[in-house]
């Protein structure tokens, strides 16, 4: 445990402390700093992923196992078990995987990528590896099919050739069936990639591989020859067998199925179009879209189902994408909200030479996965568990707690759990398979995503699950517009004007504040009753204030300038509300003025039990100008105030008595100390009054021309950062570039000094206090820390009538870069939360004992240390883009600092509580993640984790306690990632286990005539026609074999924590009771052996005993 001795550091930080050092550098300044955590605490690694796998090309279905696999475009394998048995696998080269195939019940999976490249993965492990790769360096792959308990591979090439590689050693086999030997002697033209391969399912001796020009061929492994070859004059796209093995359907081209008899090769037996319309003339049916893939499967009881997507008639414009299951008589065609990219129909049985009995159909769609139920009416979908809607629409932002109030989950369940569509498959999920992880972390945890249609998601992340608990939608507090002509011609942004942007969320309390891109904030309470707002609470605020414009500050002091009256002015205006009319709305030269960007609903609006809306607050239009987008935001239950900051200034709410406080310019903050030479922006016509807000609700804008503002960066589903002026990337790295509103020049960069942190506490604002105050600290784009103090009114009903009166208290200290996170310790080192209120219920009835709760509640603040005094220090911690640095209060003396990057900046920076102790963590634009000890800022962690990093990850990086961090890594994923070392040796433990050993069913009956005739499955000695014996060796040169680090990466997994010590000793016990078996065979057949040479030696002597010398 290392101690820091603060007198020795002050005596060698002279340089960098205050100018003015306080001369109350009393005895409790010189205390020892225990600091616990050490660099060991800590490792970084991914956790798990969530969400729906983006760009989605292939999947398969183990149907014993009950697993799924989904791969995709960048090479990533996602695995799906029961629900919370997730993993996530990513192949090394990043090519797209065209093709999956389960090794069913045995706990592997081939895939097939688009680089031509097949891996063999080991599923057996909790993090699955590969075994083996085969790069082929001649061919294309193009197709690859496994038969069911075969260890022998068949992959089809774009040259039309057929490759055999062994599963087991990953090695080609000699065995190779041409192209030009396959189709007819006769026939000049190439026959195109193979687009199919599978065995007949009654004889596995015959192979039938579909060409993509429209030749199918049934070829006999043994002979080495083609017995049939079918001809259809369309395309082929792919090939299904029915079970018994005599027939097989094609899908084409032209939207066509046909139908052949394995010994009928000259035409189909039946043709038939499904989605064409009939001539009546007895012509062909018209073409349609091509059929993609069918599926042929039979039933016992009944008749077969085909199931194809694809084959829509031509003049079906605008139709969404189909999948069509044809039963009997009956054609469904079942619409999809995207693009089918494959689908897979569910049997009952793994064997293709028995009844298949479907029972569903997985449908993977281009961001969607559909799950059909083939066994009821209506053809029903079952309620997918896997939390895979999280880009329902794009997540814009996120938030993240670990170790939040036990009664949260609970009580968002609850409310979440009446929003549930009704209408699904009553049966059990299919994909059943794997088994959970046995865990002990037991902390609850929640995640929260905005998203661009506003709406905002609240996910339950205990345990390395992610299960989505509740959804609001803030968009309904706005009226919306029916069509694209009726939309405002306020608006900033063409696209989503209600995603959210920033949110700001109490716990305890359970408030919530949003920012939307709209310049508007919405604040919500949570009540388990429903109610209806008949006038939804508006303030509306102009906060845009000129340099020119500013007054000089009246007196004060020197850091505690009295802002302009009307600002601070607690109660609304005398002058009474406005109301908006068209004369208002604009002024004499047309500009828009005074009307907010959105219109809140004046109908009255019925609130579901979850989170209500308390107050909106919107910024609006000031000459012409729209206001700049909220960068900061934070709320305080405790003193029932929000505060927000743009580029322009602040504004301070009180939600509790519905009035804005403090309405100021930046400038305005600093009062006469302002230590920036800014350059007045140019002049307006009019001065405009820096305060003011109206209590309107049924007030707004006329239609006029919709008119894109100077200043608004189009907004289609790409936000700008919360903290705005920041210094671009290296210019290396262009994918990653701070958006910025086009109107701030490098005239005026200076004067748009934007805010971009707040946080509220009860500390000493000023040297000379005596005492702790409610305060709330403000940190800018320019790196500067001021404060400003609260005076509250006493709890109860007189806060409900006294104003709340807040007075700037100036600059308190300054660093480089933008202020990006403050936080605050008590004189032992520990965090120093924001005071709260523990939630109530707001809409108790009024007699009732919940109403006597309310009315009893008192604010509490809660410090971690019972001994902190009046006159204890404190510390303040301040993250910068550039550096951090540590604070002691009342004096504030900077007592450590460190420099966090030269040559990149922070993006987002966390005070965080690890077990061990407490710790800044921090994510730069260049990718590396870093952790600083507290009070001391030494460096304990810093890995270059994302060498590239992009926008969406800038905007969704969080870090929360107990080592915990996520970003989006993808539009449709959230990865998690833990930097904590006690996280990293249990996550083996914490994860599902995909394999766990099953049955396999018994092979089907064949029955006593089909064995006496011969009418069962022909079985084949693969080995003997495939193996080196059989078919001789591959030419070397066809494909490289690679050895995967399958079998390393098996034993790293069990290496960690109790099941690795467990594996370990069960590993040495097989081994012992292997050794020990052995031993006892050889003794036994060393017995045995003694046995039978005794019998031996007692029949010679036998045989011997009666004979003379001479007879032998």
């Amino acid at each position: 445990m290392k101690k820091f001795n603060i007198r020795k550091v002050l005596d060698g930080l002279t340089a960098v402390s205050s100018p003015s050092p306080s001369p109350q550098l009393g005895a409790k300044e010189n205390e020892l700093i225990p600091e616990t955590l050490q660099s060991e605490h800590f490792q970084l690694c991914k956790t798990v992923r969530h969400g729906f796998p983006y760009q989605p090309s292939s999947m398969a279905f183990d149907p014993v196992q009950k697993i799924l696999a989904i791969g995709t475009q960048s090479g990533a394998l996602r695995l799906f078990g029961r629900p919370g048995v997730e993993c996530y696998c990513q192949h090394e080269s990043g090519a797209a995987v065209i093709q999956l195939q389960f090794l069913i019940n045995e706990g592997a999976l081939v895939s097939a990528l688009a680089d031509d490249s097949i891996h063999l993965w080991n599923l057996r492990q909790k993090r699955p590896a590969v075994l083996h790769s085969l790069k082929f360096n001649k061919e294309r792959i193009t197709f690859c099919h496994l038969p069911f308990q075969s260890k022998w591979l068949y992959i089809g090439s774009e040259r039309g050739n057929i490759h055999i590689v062994n599963v087991e050693s990953f090695t080609l086999s000699g065995y190779t069936i041409m192209w030009n030997k396959a189709i007819e002697l006769s026939s000049k033209a190439h026959p195109g990639p193979v687009v199919h391969i599978s065995d007949n399912p009654m004889d596995e001796g015959k192979l039938i591989i579909g060409f993509e020009s429209g030749i199918v061929v049934l070829w006999d492994l043994k002979s080495k020859r083609a017995d049939y070859r079918y001809t259809y004059d369309e395309a082929i796209h792919s090939v299904a067998w029915h079970h018994e093995g005599k027939q097989f359907i094609c899908s084409h081209s032209d939207g066509t199925l046909t139908i052949w008899n394995i010994k009928s090769p000259a035409k189909p037996i039946q043709t038939i179009t499904p989605h064409g319309k009939q001539p009546k003339d007895g012509k062909k049916p018209e073409p349609c879209k091509p059929i993609l893939k069918v599926e042929y499967k039979t039933t016992r009881a009944g008749d077969p189902f085909m199931i194809f997507s694809g084959g829509l008639s031509y003049d079906t414009v605008g139709r969404r994408p189909c999948l069509t299951v044809m039963h009997g008589k009956s054609t469904a065609v079942l619409e999809m909200d995207y693009p089918i990219v494959d689908f897979l129909t569910l049997c009952e049985t793994p064997y293709p030479n028995d009844f298949q009995e479907p029972y569903a159909v997985v449908v993977l769609l281009e961001k969607d996965l559909v799950v059909i139920d083939l066994a009821q009416n209506g053809y029903p979908i079952f309620e997918n568990p896997y939390p895979m809607m999280i880009h329902e629409s794009p997540v814009t932002c996120c938030e993240y707690l670990a170790d939040c109030p036990v009664d949260l989950i609970p009580a968002l369940y609850s409310v979440g759990s009446r929003q549930k569509r009704q209408g699904y498959s009553k049966k059990e999920w299919p994909v059943s398979g794997g088994n959970w992880g046995l865990g002990t972390q037991s902390y609850p945890e929640i995640i929260i995503t905005g998203h661009a249609d506003g709406s905002v998601k609240f996910w339950d992340a205990s345990a390395i699950m992610l299960q989505v608990l509740y959804k609001l939608k803030t968009a309904k507090v706005f009226e919306k517009a029916r069509c694209k002509e009726e939309k405002p011609s306020t608006e900033i942004v063409d696209e989503d004007p209600f995603a959210i942007q920033l949110m700001s969320w109490c716990p305890e309390s359970r408030m919530l504040c949003v920012a939307g891109v709209s310049a508007h904030v919405i604040i919500y309470r949570f009540s388990k009753q429903e109610i209806t707002t008949e006038v939804v609470q508006l303030l509306e605020l102009r906060l845009q204030h000129e340099l020119n414009d500013l007054e000089s500050p009246e007196g004060g002091g020197d850091q505690t300038p009295a802002p302009p009256t009307p600002s601070t002015s607690p109660s609304p205006q005398t002058a009474g509300p406005q109301t908006h009319t068209s004369s208002s709305s604009n002024s004499s030269d047309g500009m828009r003025d005074n009307v907010p960007c959105l219109k809140v609903r004046s109908s009255p609006l019925k609130q579901s039990p979850g989170y209500q809306v308390e107050l909106v607050v919107q910024l609006v239009w000031v000459s012409g100008e729209p206001p700049q987008q909220i960068s900061s935001l934070a709320i305080n239950s405790c003193y029932g105030l929000v505060v927000f900051g743009n580029s322009n200034g602040l504004a301070v709410v009180d939600y509790l008595q519905k009035t804005v406080l403090l309405n100021l310019g930046t400038v305005e903050l600093y009062g006469s100390n302002d230590p920036y030479q800014r350059q007045p922006r140019s002049p307006r016509k009019s001065r405009q009054p820096s305060g003011g807000l109206c209590d309107i609700n049924e007030g707004s804008a006329t239609s006029e021309d919709r008119c894109k503002s100077p200043t608004s960066a189009k907004m289609s589903r790409k936000l700008s950062l919360p903290t705005e002026l920041k210094p671009d990337l290296d210019n290396r790295d262009n994918s990653f570039s701070r958006s910025r509103s086009s109107s701030v020049t490098s005239i005026d960069k200076e004067t748009r000094e934007a805010i971009t942190s707040f946080y509220f506490c009860e500390t000493y604002t000023r040297k000379a206090d005596g005492g702790l105050t409610p305060s709330l600290w403000v940190g800018t784009s320019l790196g500067t820390v001021l404060a400003i103090s609260l005076n509250m009114p006493p709890a109860g009903e007189q806060r409900l009538l006294q104003p709340v009166i807040v007075s700037p208290c100036g600059t308190l200290f300054r660093l480089k870069g933008s202020v990006v996170r403050m936080a605050f310790l008590d004189s032992t080192g520990s965090i120093l939360p924001s005071p709260f209120e523990p939630w109530y219920e707001p809409n108790a009835p009024a007699n009732g004992e919940e109403r006597d709760k309310v009315r009893k509640r008192r604010p509490v603040s809660v410090s971690p240390s019972t001994s902190q005094e009046l006159n204890e220090n404190q510390y303040a911690v301040v993250c910068s883009e550039k550096q951090a640095k540590v604070i002691i209060l009342p004096s504030q003396t900077c007592v450590f600092k460190h420099n966090i990057t030269e040559t990149s900046f922070v993006l987002r920076a966390d005070v965080v509580q690890m077990n061990a102790g407490i710790c800044v963590a921090c994510f730069c634009a260049n990718g590396h993640i870093m952790t600083l000890s507290l009070p001391g800022l030494r460096p304990l962690l810093d890995v270059n984790y994302l060498p590239l990093t992009d926008m969406r990850i800038a905007r969704t990086f969080c870090f929360t306690n107990l080592g915990q961090a996520l970003y989006l890594t993808s539009p449709t994923e959230i990865q998690r990632i833990t930097y904590s070392q006690e996280v990293c040796e249990n996550l083996q433990e914490m994860l599902g286990e995909l394999f766990t050993p099953v049955e396999t069913p018994e092979a089907p009956n064949r029955g006593f005539f089909k064995g006496l005739f011969g009418g069962g499955a022909q079985s084949l000695d693969r080995m003997e026609l495939f193996g080196e014996t059989g078919a001789g060796k591959a030419p070397r040169s066809l494909a490289q074999h690679i050895p995967g680090p399958g079998g390393i990466e098996g034993m790293k997994g069990a290496a960690s924590g109790i099941v690795g010590d467990l594996a370990r000793a069960r590993i040495a016990l097989d081994e012992r009771g292997q050794k020990l078996s052995e031993v006892e065979e050889r003794t036994a057949a060393m017995m045995a052996s003694a046995d039978s040479f005794s019998k031996h030696a007692h029949e010679m002597m036998l045989k011997c005993k009666d004979k003379k010398w001479y007879q032998f």
